[in-house]
C-alpha cells in the first residue's frame, strides 16, 4: 500500500472546504484547485484583473508544491479554469511569465484550460496541478 501524506502550508490559503491543499501518494503530488487569494489576509486580490489573479493563483500552487517536496519544474499537468473566454489572452500571458521563471529547463508542463463557473464571484481563475516528487 502506498503511503499518503497530506500537504499543508501557511504560504498558501487554507482549504475552505472538505479537502486538502495537496496530497502526496508515493512520488505523485496533487495540488487542489487554488484561486487568487492572498494567504496572509485571506482575501481575494485584484478584482477584475485576470493577469494579477493568475500570478497569485500560481504562486499559491507553487507554495503547496514546495511544501510537498516538489517544484513547478516537476509539474506534469496544470489545469486552468477561467470564468470568461475573453480572459484567456491575459491569463496565458501571466502563465507564460510564471513558467518561464520557474521552469528553467524549458520542458514545459502540459496544460488544459476550461471555461466554467467558479465558486466565488471574485474568482476569475482557478488552477490545480499534478506533479512528481
Amino acid at each position: 500500500m502506498t503511503d499518503t501524506t497530506v500537504i499543508r502550508t501557511d504560504a498558501a490559503p487554507a482549504p475552505a472546504h472538505v479537502f486538502s491543499q495537496g496530497l502526496r501518494k508515493g512520488n505523485m503530488l496533487q495540488v487542489s484547485g487554488q484561486g487568487p487569494m492572498d494567504p496572509e489576509t485571506n482575501t481575494y486580490i485584484a478584482a477584475g484583473d485576470v493577469h494579477a489573479q493568475t500570478l497569485r493563483t500560481l504562486e499559491n500552487v507553487r507554495a503547496i508544491l514546495e511544501a510537498g517536496g516538489s517544484s513547478v519544474e516537476d509539474v506534469l499537468m496544470f489545469r486552468v479554469y477561467l470564468t470568461d473566454q475573453a480572459n484567456f489572452p491575459a491569463m496565458n500571458e501571466a502563465y507564460g511569465e510564471f513558467v518561464q521563471k520557474y521552469v528553467p529547463s524549458g520542458a514545459l508542463p502540459c496544460r488544459t484550460t476550461v471555461f466554467t463557473g467558479l465558486p466565488h464571484p471574485e474568482m476569475l481563475v482557478e488552477i490545480d496541478a499534478l506533479a512528481v516528487v
